[in-house]
């Protein structure tokens, strides 16, 4: 009889369990703009002022590598932070955390505004990051909370879709900021982005179906789960990997194109936009295509995609901006197609832990993207031909070790 209550009751938790689900998910239909926009502030903070990079090393006097540290020390403290924010989450729920970060970023935006040199504003940048990180974490863990399987790969596309839209953006809004006002403004912008941010998560309802019971002194063993997790951690740092081309891209391609081709902040904004076109592009192509191609082979495709691009680049890359921005937008679509599918794969590797999962995920993204962005600043004579090699040894790499882990039978391969 005891044996049978007991059961019981793991029965109704379970339909209760289900029941929250489909209610969080008919209470969250038209959200998933709220998501992409947590999701896209990395984008937003770091693309919007890339207009003015060459312009503010001019007026403060200082070199490119020296004033493209408002991105890298952006990166890594955003990566840094990520890996308190999931595990609070975990603990907190959903919304506190998400808050307090977007309260910090809206203040530290209004503060970067009024930033007097560049030492200043790499100071304020950090604590932007700081209160940025709780977006990017958290939303991918709400997707993990309230969808499974197929159903969170198709959100994960959507959201991405929308997110690409960040990137295209970004740019040009700065390049209007400067047409008509100084780079202060697209601080401007980034706070009231914020804000924006705040009063949806403020509309949005928790979605946590149960707290961790695990102390938050005791953080680091839910890491240490983590990185005893094998199939996870290769995941990872597989999927990283494939990123360290766009983000190189992004820390050099202002000097490339305004420095290099002689383009306006203005014009190489467009050229921005149109290779950040080729991230929605790609994951919209993913949302369709996945209806009737296994993730495993867009994967592979895009894998494949990014070695192409890199020898394209480095072939023809030099001869003017369109031979230099085709290949790079291969390279991002193919970025695109094979990232919805590649952070859905990697979720797939944890039954615990969602938010730090998600929190060590995008940290690794943004720390390797952060070596990415300090190595393509350093004073190369022609930065188009490293940037080419490293599309081309990253592609080879990641495409060589997908082909191992499908051998192997990671879990989601099948």
């Amino acid at each position: 009889m005891a044996f049978q209550l007991k059961r019981n009751d793991k029965i109704d938790s379970k339909v209760n369990k289900t029941n929250s689900g489909d209610n969080l998910k008919r209470s969250l239909k038209g959200t998933v703009p709220l998501l992409a926009l947590l999701t896209a502030f990395p984008p937003l903070s770091t693309d919007m002022i890339l207009p003015a990079i060459p312009s503010l090393a001019e007026t403060w006097g200082v070199s490119l590598s020296v004033i493209n540290l408002i991105l890298v020390c952006f990166f890594v403290t955003y990566g840094f932070f990520l890996l308190f924010y999931g595990p609070i989450s975990d603990r907190l729920g959903r919304r506190r955390p998400l808050l307090f970060g977007l309260a910090v970023y809206i203040v530290a935006s209004l503060l970067c505004a009024f930033a007097s040199s560049a030492s200043v504003l790499i100071g304020l940048r950090i604590l932007q990051a700081a209160g940025a990180a709780a977006s990017s974490s958290i939303s991918m863990a709400i997707t993990k909370d309230i969808f499974s399987g197929q159903e969170r790969e198709r959100i994960l596309a959507y959201i991405a879709v929308i997110m690409a839209l960040a990137p295209m953006l970004a740019p040009v809004i700065g390049g209007w900021v400067l047409a008509d006002f100084s780079w202060h403004w697209i601080f401007f912008v980034q706070a009231l982005m914020g804000l924006i941010g705040m009063i949806g998560v403020l509309r949005f309802p928790e979605t946590l179906p149960e707290v961790s019971d695990t102390p938050l002194s005791q953080i680091a063993h839910t890491y240490s789960r983590l990185l005893l997790n094998p199939s996870y951690i290769v995941m990872v740092l597989v999927m990283s990997a494939s990123l360290f081309p766009l983000y190189s891209y992004i820390a050099g391609s202002s000097d490339i194109y305004i420095n290099g081709f002689g383009m306006t902040e203005q014009k190489y904004s467009y050229f921005f936009a149109f290779n950040a076109m080729a991230l929605m592009v790609g994951s919209f192509s993913c949302l369709r295509l996945t209806k009737n191609i296994s993730s495993k082979h867009l994967m592979t495709a895009g894998f494949a995609g990014i070695f192409l691009g890199g020898v394209i680049l480095l072939l023809t890359g030099q001869h003017g901006p369109w031979s230099f921005a085709l290949p790079m937008f291969l390279i991002t679509f193919s970025l695109g197609l094979s990232r919805p599918p590649s952070n859905n794969l990697v979720l797939e590797q944890v039954d615990r832990d969602a938010g730090s999962a998600s929190s060590l995920l995008i940290f690794s993204y943004f720390t390797l993207g952060a070596v990415g962005m300090w190595f393509i600043s350093l004073e190369w004579a022609d930065k188009i031909p490293v940037l080419g090699a490293i599309a081309f040894s990253c592609g080879a790499v990641v495409l060589a070790a997908w082909f191992i882990l499908q051998k192997r039978g990671i879990r989601g391969t099948a």
